[in-house]
């Protein structure tokens, strides 16, 4: 098997390693394994998706970091027709997209999220 060496921040290397206890994984080359298989999983399902759908998308993100939620809800603003944001905690902020549209763009409005470094979490549902 090949190896590949990658960089994580320390507080992310922390929560893996205690992953990795919880759920029994030998290592973190495992662990990693794992997550990538789920996230190819998680890209075919979203790639496969056809015609008109619904769907949520549920982005939380730190209460400072507002500016990137701002430009991708403007991109996918034909799309989104309903939109609420809600703060949790001292910091830690919550957006609910609901969404109508050609599953396409509708994946590409997740897909963008999803790539944004500065979103804690990103997950996509559709209803």
């Amino acid at each position: 098997m090949p190896i590949v060496s990658l960089s994580f921040p320390r507080e992310l290397l922390d929560e893996m390693d205690s992953v990795q206890k919880t759920f029994g994984f030998t290592g973190r080359s495992e662990l990693v394994r794992a997550a990538i298989r789920l996230m190819l999983e998680d890209n075919r399902e979203k790639d496969s998706l056809a015609g008109e759908i619904n769907g949520l998308v549920v982005v939380t993100h730190d209460e400072d970091e507002e500016e990137p939620v701002t430009k991708l809800k403007h991109d996918f603003d034909d799309i989104i027709k309903t939109h609420i944001h809600s703060k949790t905690s001292s910091s830690i902020c919550v957006e609910l997209f609901l969404v109508h549209g050609d599953a396409k763009k509708v994946v590409a409005m997740s897909k963008a999220f999803e790539a944004e470094d500065k979103m804690k979490s990103t997950k996509f549902l559709r209803v």
